[in-house]
């Protein structure tokens, strides 16, 4: 650990500026105490590794736009530094908040995504959420991100005639047939799939939506199914079928395709209305993701990052496989909980949110997180610790569903998520509770291994000598991921000059990321983005920022510069 050992320095002036930075620091185990600055350069094989201690600023440059987000700067200016929220939010968009006005009041309370289920409305519906959305980001200075939702091969109820919900009560008799009809029949309901009765006996369970009524099979009609209801509940348009059988689930998604051709053409949507992520429905193993990435890099729309749903039996099985393939995932508990014992939902969140983070894949925690304020202004305590232990576990993401889609409160939804998120990574980091996690390594070549252990070496630096931020200067956003993957516990400013890698960072943990124009002068680049952040008060004297880099120059000899740099803003 030579290139560590060499990063060991600090210097009067930082210390006159920030209490925190004081000798009695450990780095590694080793005290922190040179009262000089020297300058260091490593030389591994043909790369290049620079650690270096610098502080102030030279000579003031031009300072040209930078695009930020408004809610970052303001939650900055109010809250400091250190009083950034981490976790980010994602909402699904429905009918209770597809307005303008709706939708900028979202964005003002937190949204980092906005979530579109495929499953609902009308693709010109959604046409026109994107639209709004995009507007918000152009005029307000928004930095929201789109994904879609595709529907994906499934079973469950047609929409009633007799509108939103239909109420099943103890001993009655309900007929589930595939037969199309408009409007409503007494005791009868429609089943989306035709071969949904296949290989089901009389005496198995029929189970609405993880449990919101139950009904035992009492006879096979054809392709019909005569239930009687055993557990009374509503049965809610589009609700998930599921069958049991002596304890045990029936699997029967495995015969369907994980795309339908309705997905195929929602993505083609997707595609042409510029979306940010895909989020898969039921997928099964590795290569319903590849797929899906081979046919966007055909359509030029690889900029598109594709999430996995992990929310099937099958998808458990091929978990480490999924998460490799993908650009990140989403624990869709609810229907998980379908497929799964309930008890074993809490267990299967946190192992999933493991293995995303130890091969660095955002993952974002989603269905009934506040389930109960789709009807009531404030949720469960339960509701609130469930949120809580998500945060611990330091997920990426977290979503609400209904929530915000159709509750009368996704406002207050969405700022519960919030605070509870802001308070959670509050106490965490006083408590010192930080998750170190032993990481495996990802990077095969030397340039990436090279870039890994720095951002590993940079989150214990800048936890240890207490900085105000970590910036990051990334092209692709690999270092800026691989610094998240180490939940630091000052915010990461990530600066890219191109808007997809903005868009993907906008997901990860802790990462604030900034359209800004970068050139392959990694000084000029410190000079400008200082300049810029410092011109809108997003900084101020003596606030201390650790510098790192992958952008890597084009000319001149053929070397990996990548750098730790630590300066104090004057």
């Amino acid at each position: 650990m030579a290139i560590v050992r060499d990063s060991l320095f600090t210097c009067r002036q930082i210390l006159n500026n920030k209490a925190s930075l004081v000798s009695k620091n450990r780095f590694l185990g080793v005290s922190v105490c040179v009262p000089k600055l020297v300058p260091v350069s490593v030389k591994v094989c043909s790369h290049v590794v620079q650690s270096a201690l610098q502080v102030g600023l030279e000579e003031k440059k031009k300072v040209t736009s930078l695009g930020f987000d408004v809610v970052t700067e303001r939650e900055l200016k109010e809250k400091g530094f250190l009083g950034l929220r981490k976790t980010k939010l994602v909402c699904t968009i429905g009918p209770a908040c597809s307005s303008l006005e709706d939708l900028e009041r979202l964005a003002l309370g937190g949204m980092n995504v906005a979530r579109l289920n495929m499953c609902h409305n009308t693709r010109e519906w959604h046409r026109d959420v994107i639209r709004n959305i995009k507007k918000l980001n152009e005029e307000k200075g928004f930095c929201i991100c789109l994904m879609i939702d595709t529907e994906g091969s499934q079973m469950y109820l047609v929409d009633h005639g007799t509108g939103s919900s239909v109420k099943a009560e103890d001993g009655s008799v309900w007929l589930f047939t595939t037969e199309k009809f408009e409007g409503s029949r007494p005791f009868t309901v429609q089943a989306y799939y035709q071969g949904f009765s296949e290989g089901i006996n009389v005496g198995d369970e029929l189970v609405i939506d993880g449990g919101m009524a139950s009904f035992e099979v009492i006879e096979k009609v054809g392709n019909d199914l005569r239930c009687k209801c055993t557990d009374p509940g509503l049965l809610l348009p589009r609700a998930k079928l599921s069958f049991w059988r002596n304890g045990k689930l029936v699997e029967k998604n495995f015969e369907l395709p994980t795309l339908s051709t309705k997905d195929w053409a929602d993505i083609d949507f997707g595609i042409s209305e510029g979306v940010d992520f895909i989020a898969v429905s039921f997928v099964n193993d590795a290569n319903d993701i590849k797929l899906l990435k081979n046919y966007l890099s055909t359509k030029s729309a690889d900029y598109i990052k594709v999430l996995a749903k992990v929310e099937s039996v099958e998808s458990l099985k091929n978990l480490e496989e999924i998460v490799e393939a993908s650009d990140g995932i989403m624990v869709a508990r609810g229907d998980l909980g379908v497929q799964i014992p309930l008890e074993q939902i809490p267990t299967v969140q946190e192992v999933i949110t493991r293995v995303c983070r130890q091969l660095n894949k955002p993952v974002i925690v989603a269905s009934q997180l506040l389930e109960s304020m789709v009807e009531y202004p404030t949720p469960t305590r339960a509701e609130v610790a469930d949120v809580s232990e998500a945060v611990r576990q330091y997920a990426d993401a977290l979503m609400l569903s209904g929530e915000s889609a159709i509750g009368s409160f996704g406002d207050k939804a969405l700022s519960v998520l919030r605070m509870v998120s802001t308070r959670l990574e509050l106490w965490s980091r006083e408590e010192n509770r930080q998750i170190l996690l032993s990481q495996p390594q990802l990077g095969v070549s030397l340039p990436d291994r090279i870039a890994e252990q720095i951002c590993n070496c940079s989150v214990e630096m800048a936890n240890n000598l207490g900085v105000d931020a970590i910036f990051v200067y990334t092209r692709y956003g690999n270092m800026a991921s691989l610094l998240s993957r180490n939940r630091p516990n000052p915010p990461i400013f990530a600066f890219t000059d191109r808007s997809c890698t903005r868009k993907t960072l906008t997901l990860q943990w802790g990462v604030n990321p900034f359209l800004v124009e970068l050139s392959e002068d990694m000084e000029d680049n410190i000079l400008k983005t200082f300049d810029l952040v410092k011109s809108r008060g997003m900084v101020k004297e003596g606030d201390v920022v650790l510098v790192v880099s992958d952008v890597i120059p084009t000319t001149g000899a053929h070397s990996v510069f990548q750098s730790i740099k630590v300066k104090v803003i004057v």
